[in-house]
């Protein structure tokens, strides 16, 4: 890749602040399988240079990710839903190749990607309306509230919408630091 990964300057690992070491750490720890610079990319590269916000964000995506009973399809049907929404190349790009592990179809995800209805069904379906709802109403309806915690139970709602959230302030984040994506990532909207 040519150019700068993302507007901020990468920092010399030799002369981390104990607040960012620890958020190395932390990253690294939490992030298995990804390599040890996995620290260094997405919003982990951003959140390295203000480790005071970087940890706690750390701690809920960890949270988000790993300690919620939401099935892992419709947790990634709600992530993929929120960077496509924001056009989130990094983290739709990341995303995508979690949600087929978690048994998404590409095919659906390509849809998402390119702004069509992915074509779920059943609780999928309904994942995908309350996220939407939320990310362009900014709320949801009594129906489709209820459609919900018949699905995933009030614990479950609780955990879909803090996902919801926590997903989009990683988007944000990723899009206003313009964090590029890696070569091993496909990029969903190469003209964007």
């Amino acid at each position: 890749m040519d150019g700068p990964v993302m507007r901020l300057p990468p920092l010399d690992e030799s002369d981390l602040s104990e607040e960012q070491e620890a958020l190395r750490r932390s990253v690294v720890g939490t992030r298995t399988g990804l390599g040890e610079d996995v620290w260094q990319r997405g919003p982990f590269g951003v959140w390295q240079h203000a480790a005071g916000v970087g940890q706690p964000s750390c701690d809920l995506g960890a949270a988000v990710r790993f300690e919620t009973q939401i099935p892992g399809d419709l947790r990634e049907a709600a992530i993929c839903t929120v960077g496509a929404f924001y056009k989130s190349k990094f983290e739709f790009a990341a995303h995508k190749a979690i949600g087929i592990a978690e048994g998404l179809s590409p095919a659906a995800l390509d849809r998402l990607a390119k702004g069509e209805s992915p074509g779920w069904t059943e609780g999928l379906d309904a994942v995908h309306r309350y996220t939407i709802s939320l990310l362009e109403q900014h709320m949801v309806t009594e129906e489709l509230h209820s459609e919900i915690v018949a699905l995933l139970g009030h614990r479950g709602a609780v955990e879909l919408v803090t996902t919801i959230g926590y997903y989009s302030l990683i988007s944000l984040t990723l899009n206003a630091f313009d964090v590029q994506l890696p070569t091993d990532m496909t990029d969903p909207w190469p003209m964007r």
